[in-house]
């Protein structure tokens, strides 16, 4: 069950979002005739399973901040000096839900970022305030400020060195750092830096940023978030500034890649890229492979029969991977004319919501329309997916779709026709997790039409 509502009494120096300059937001209205005085503000999103949310002011959404998500963070803002109303709402499958609500003073020429931490599942879920007061009156400079925003990492030392610096030790430690710890707002001269994150009193860098160029009279917020991506390191960065935010990986983040084998006359198989490195041994009908993970580059990827390699059914199919993402090719349509589907995934799990994805990749099923419904009954049901075509390029697919976790049916069928071509039977999904499901021929092709099950089913 989704229990995150509070009321917060939080009287700190709030930058809860982007306001804009003629403050025309509800609850920004003052009837002080004289020029008010300003505050600086900005939001990040640093919750890993916690789902999009809005922000509003006086009940309506501050300034087009709608659908923030994990690990986005907003710019620097100007808003009037004084207390604001304000509520988060979540957007769960069932609807929206006010999860956090606060009175919040902002003060004047404070630049404060206020940063949702903690997790959903785990009840701890919290507004971290951080104040501070900026100068930006000498050139050449950058201002920031560190903080420490992954629940799940130990206390670290953070280390920010010149880029060509090797070895690191107690002189190079910006700040040693626990869950919800942060620095004050630190000047450094503007220029190139490398930050890096070890667990506290070790040497054992578990996050390299690689060389960072901090621009001059920047005002920056670097949050250490939980990396929810491929790759060992425990974090990742959000580096937020004057404008906007990006994300920094560890220098070396992989790609993340598996295979799913839905060509129902064809053999198993293996795949190689570049003609040397196999990727994956053995892949059979149905197959779904677990995730390797590989340097982000440029692949030519051939798929070859496993009995005999020297029968090459895909030849040279480019495939780029980039770092920090997470892919699934899947091998489908028959194997006459067998095609290769890279799509991306998305490995983030929502604790308040079950997240669904299915794909047509039956080529005898032609034109199809899927249900879902609590009892497989579908006399009366409308499709949630209507004419969903197979397609021999792209496969057609409904995306991840947010479901309330509880049981449910999946049926498919002959777009616009009630005959049943598929039937699931009751599914028990749970909030927190990812369902993938193919619909694939029978095999050695054609029907009955069957399911591949991947990743929580």
């Amino acid at each position: 069950m989704f229990k995150m509502k509070n009321v917060l009494a939080i009287s700190a120096v709030l930058l809860l979002t982007a306001c804009s300059s003629d403050n025309d937001s509800p609850g920004f209205e003052s009837t002080d005739p004289r020029v008010p005085e300003t505050s600086m503000l900005r939001v990040v999103h640093a919750s890993p399973d916690a789902p999009k949310v809005d922000i509003l002011a006086g009940g309506a959404i501050l300034n087009g901040l709608e659908n923030v998500d994990y690990q986005v963070a907003s710019g620097v803002f100007t808003v009037n000096a004084t207390v604001y109303p304000v509520t988060v709402n979540a957007k769960t499958p069932s609807g929206v839900v006010e999860v956090l609500s606060a009175s919040l003073t902002a003060n004047a020429d404070a630049l404060t970022s206020v940063i949702a931490v903690g997790s959903v599942a785990d009840n701890t879920l919290e507004i971290l305030a951080l104040a501070t007061m900026p100068d930006m009156s000498v050139s050449g400079t950058t201002q920031l400020q560190v903080v420490h925003a992954a629940p799940l990492a130990p206390t670290v030392d953070i280390h920010v060195t010149a880029p060509d610096v090797t070895t690191l030790s107690s002189a190079t430690v910006l700040a040693t750092a626990a869950y919800k710890d942060a620095t004050g707002l630190v000047s450094v001269a503007s220029g190139d830096y490398r930050i890096r994150i070890t667990p506290a009193g070790s040497d054992t860098v578990v996050f390299d940023s690689g060389t960072v160029a901090l621009a001059s009279e920047e005002m920056l917020l670097i949050a250490a978030t939980q990396n929810v991506g491929p790759g060992d390191s425990p974090v990742s960065l959000v580096v937020a500034g004057k404008t906007g935010a990006v994300t920094i990986l560890d220098v070396n983040t992989p790609a993340d890649l598996r295979v799913i084998h839905a060509v129902a006359d064809a053999p198993a198989v293996d795949v190689i890229a570049n003609n040397a490195l196999t990727l994956f041994d053995g892949a059979p009908f149905l197959g779904v492979t677990d995730y390797a993970s590989v340097i982000a580059d440029t692949y030519l990827v051939d798929v070859v029969a496993d009995a005999d390699n020297s029968v090459v059914v895909i030849d040279d199919a480019s495939v780029t991977l980039e770092a920090g993402k997470t892919y699934t090719a899947i091998a489908h349509n028959t194997l006459a004319d067998i095609g290769l589907d890279l799509v991306m995934d998305m490995p983030r799990r929502v604790a308040t919501e079950a997240q669904v994805r299915i794909f047509h990749a039956s080529p005898a099923a032609g034109s199809v329309d899927i249900y879902v419904t609590a009892d497989g009954v579908i006399t009366d049901a409308t499709p949630a997916f209507s004419g969903v075509p197979f397609s021999s390029g792209m496969l057609a697919e409904t995306g991840y779709v947010a479901l309330t976790a509880g049981d449910y049916h999946v049926t498919v069928t002959p777009t616009g026709t009630k005959d049943i071509a598929l039937e699931t039977g009751m599914l028990t999904l749970s909030a927190n997790m990812i369902y993938t499901a193919l619909a694939v021929d029978a095999v050695d092709g054609g029907g009955p039409v069957q399911l591949i099950l991947a990743d929580d089913f």
